[in-house]
């Protein structure tokens, strides 16, 4: 009876280690097959959030990019569709002759050509809506007979923000002058008009674009000067330096300063106020509205440098703008390591910091709709030739950059330049108008660029601009004269 117990245990014993391989084997197996699982489930999920984020937000900058030369090969089988006004003019055609020869017309020759741009250059919204004028509805079996044929499809019209009659009364206000005109609606990011001299026309360039790409930077006719141009922004600057005073010193009402024509800090410059003007007893609002650099080249050693430098990227600078065309970085370079006198040259706008106007005209646009920031665009609706729309664009909202009410301040502060200080030049118009003046200095010569930017009306802003002339400006007392001219065109005033 021992001796039957022993062997079945011993039988118990020798089977047992199998099973326990056994067992582990297929474990490690299970184990194995779940990893892999696993890993092709991540990376499938990888893929599809990739794929998600490619289509949102990269896209389309892939898909216009000048360099893309799967969309150059659509215009073998598509012909370019029009580019057209807001108000449906056409800004941008292709006439084809009895040949099959096709030609980009442009029929405001030098109006537009900047923000319209250059077909052959991939510029402007010939670029930003570069794929969209070479695509087309036409479905697959119409596609495959018109490459049989030999014919061209009609690729997509693209209607703009752009309002020929704001756009027409900036170009002429601006007449021989180097400089620009931008203005859009503050409220969604419509870009309204833009202006850049010296300026070409684009019906030229087929013979004179090699020409053009050797002219000198300075009278370059193919520079965007509204959005690549980078100019000290002078006291249009003050805008921001009045901003983080008024955020860090919530007593701000209580500010004053006696300026005697010129503010000296001591192991720094002294800073004059333009054409030596004594301003007496200042406040904050009237220092500002006054523009007076005793004021500004001052408080900047109140702020703490490191917020004024947030500050001041929180509306943009040292950024990409990425408005879809062609543009410049703003630059600002002020933090705690920076001197006397560039803390001076920095709160009036002077110094290293350089801004475009297409920029300068966003941070204004942000004051105006209360802190928040719009994402300009140019591109109000894509549709067919027969006007069936193909896509349309939403306004979208760049970035909250301050409070409502600190914008309300700075709004105040702006209406007080026209209403008692330097913004002369709307005293007696019927609408309402909030800026900042500016001049600033870019040689050791006695010319200054003239700046204006604003909005109006001030109470419900509905148009908000930027105008620049650059230094050795004629014809026109100073850029607030270019602004009138504009607004009187946008509330119908003549």
């Amino acid at each position: 009876m021992n001796q039957q117990v022993k062997t079945r245990n011993l039988k118990k014993k020798n089977t047992k280690p199998n099973d326990i391989v056994d067992k582990k084997k297929q474990g490690l197996r299970n184990r194995e097959t779940n990893v892999i699982s696993f890993i092709f489930v991540a990376l499938f999920l990888m893929m599809a959030s990739y794929l998600v984020y490619f289509n949102v937000f990269e896209a389309s900058t892939i898909v216009n990019n000048p360099y893309n030369k799967r969309i150059d090969n659509l215009e073998n089988k598509v012909v370019r569709g029009n580019i057209l006004a807001a108000d449906r003019q056409i800004l941008a055609e292709t006439d084809i002759d009895e040949d099959g020869n096709e030609t980009r017309v442009y029929p405001f020759s030098e109006v537009f050509c900047h923000v319209v741009g250059l077909a052959s250059a991939k510029t402007g919204v010939e670029g930003v809506a570069n794929y969209e004028l070479l695509s087309t509805s036409g479905n697959i079996i119409n596609q495959l007979s018109d490459d049989l044929s030999g014919e061209k499809s009609v690729g997509y019209d693209v209607v703009t923000t752009l309002v020929p009659k704001l756009q027409e009364a900036a170009y002429k206000a601006l007449g021989s002058n180097k400089g620009a005109v931008v203005a859009m609606e503050p409220s969604t990011g419509r870009v309204l008009a833009m202006v850049s001299k010296p300026d070409y026309d684009p019906n030229e360039a087929p013979e004179m674009y090699s020409e053009w790409l050797g002219y000198d930077s300075s009278d370059s006719v193919l520079l965007n000067r509204a959005t690549q141009g980078l100019y000290s922004p002078g006291s249009t600057f003050k805008v921001l330096t009045a901003l983080e005073y008024v955020r860090e010193y919530p007593d701000y009402e209580n500010y004053s300063f006696d300026c005697t024509g010129s503010a000296y800090v001591n192991g720094g410059t002294t800073i004059p106020c333009y054409n030596g003007s004594v301003h007496g007893h200042q406040d904050l609002k009237l220092g500002f509205a006054n523009s007076c650099n005793g004021v500004f080249s001052t408080i900047g050693f109140r702020l703490n440098l490191s917020k004024y430098r947030q500050l001041c990227e929180d509306f943009y600078y040292n950024k990409n703008l990425d408005i879809g065309i062609e543009s410049s970085v703003s630059s600002f370079t002020l933090d705690e390591n920076s001197g006397v006198s560039e803390i001076q040259e920095t709160g009036i706008g002077q110094g290293k910091t350089m801004v475009s106007p297409m920029h300068n005209l966003m941070i204004i646009s942000a004051i105006a709709n209360r802190g928040v920031m719009m994402q300009p665009y140019f591109v109000e609706k894509v549709q067919t030739r027969s006007g069936d729309v193909v896509s349309t664009t939403t306004p979208k909202q760049k970035s909250v950059v301050c409070t409502p009410s600190e914008a309300d301040t700075i709004g105040e502060f702006c209406r007080a330049v026209v209403t008692e200080g330097t913004g002369y030049a709307f005293t007696y118009t019927s609408y309402t108008v909030a800026g900042k003046t500016g001049t600033a200095q870019f040689d050791n010569s006695d010319r200054v660029h003239s700046w204006f930017i604003g909005y109006a009306p001030y109470e419900n802003p509905q148009i908000s601009f930027c105008v620049i002339l650059e230094g050795g400006y004629t014809g026109v007392p100073g850029a607030q004269q270019v602004t009138k001219a504009l607004l009187d065109a946008f509330f119908d005033e003549y």
